[in-house]
C-alpha cells in the first residue's frame, strides 16, 4: 500500500505541475482563436490596398528611390537644416508677430474707415480712364504740362504772390456789373481825380510791364 500511496502522491504532484501548463495552453488556444479572424481581416485589407497600387508601384521604383536617397544624403541633410532654421526663425519671430500683426491690422482698419482705400480705388479708376482716353504720348504731354503747372503754383507760394492772388480773388465781390457803363473821355478824365482809380491804373501799368517778354 505504501508504494501505491507513493505513486498516487507523485501523480498528484505531476497533475499539480501540469495544471498551470494546461491552463496556459488553453489560454493560448483561446487567444489564437480570437486573433486568427483579426489577422485574416488585416491580411485581406492589406491585399486589397496593395492591389489598388499594384499598377502604379513596382519594386524597381522602391529600389530607385533608395538609390536616389543615398545619392542625395547631403541635399537631404541641407534641407533638414534649412527646415530647422525656418522653425527657429518662426519661434523667434512669433512674439514679435503677435505685437506687430494686430497693430497693422488696426492701422489698416483705421485707414479703411478714413476712406483711404476708396480714394486709392478712385485714383486707379481715373488712371484706367486716362489710359482708355489718351495715348501714351498724350499722357506724357499732360504730365509735362502738370509739372509746369506745379512749378507755377510753387511760385505762387511766396507771400507776395499769395497776397496778390487773394486781392484779385476779392475784386469780383466789389464790382457791381449792373451799374457798368461805357465811359466817355470826360468820364475818364474825371475818374482820374479819384485816388483809388489812379492806384488801379498804376497797378495795371505795373502788370502790363511785368507781362512783357523777358
Amino acid at each position: 500500500m505504501k508504494k501505491e500511496d507513493e505513486i498516487l502522491e507523485r501523480l498528484e504532484r505531476l497533475e499539480a505541475l501540469m495544471a498551470p501548463m494546461a491552463e496556459s495552453a488553453r489560454s493560448m488556444n483561446e487567444f489564437k482563436e480570437e486573433l486568427t479572424p483579426r489577422v485574416n481581416e488585416l491580411v485581406k485589407h492589406v491585399i486589397i490596398e496593395l492591389a489598388e497600387v499594384d499598377s502604379d508601384f513596382q519594386l524597381s521604383d522602391l529600389t530607385r528611390l533608395g538609390k536616389n536617397m543615398l545619392r542625395n544624403v547631403n541635399n537631404l541633410n541641407y534641407s533638414l537644416n534649412q527646415m530647422k532654421n525656418a522653425i527657429d526663425f518662426i519661434d523667434t519671430a512669433e512674439p514679435l508677430m503677435k505685437i506687430t500683426v494686430p497693430y497693422y491690422i488696426a492701422r489698416l482698419d483705421e485707414l479703411e474707415q478714413k476712406g483711404v482705400f476708396d480714394l486709392l480705388q478712385a485714383a486707379f479708376g481715373t488712371l484706367e480712364k486716362l489710359a482708355e482716353t489718351y495715348s501714351a504720348e498724350e499722357i506724357d504731354q499732360i504730365s509735362t504740362t502738370l509739372i509746369n503747372l506745379v512749378g507755377a503754383l510753387q511760385k505762387l507760394g511766396t507771400p507776395e504772390a499769395a497776397g496778390f492772388v487773394e486781392h484779385m480773388a476779392s475784386i469780383p465781390g466789389k464790382v457791381d456789373l449792373s451799374q457798368s457803363e461805357a465811359p466817355g473821355a470826360m468820364d475818364l478824365f474825371k475818374a482820374m481825380r479819384d485816388e483809388e482809380v489812379r492806384k488801379g491804373v498804376g497797378l495795371l501799368l505795373q502788370l502790363t510791364k511785368a507781362m512783357a517778354p523777358a
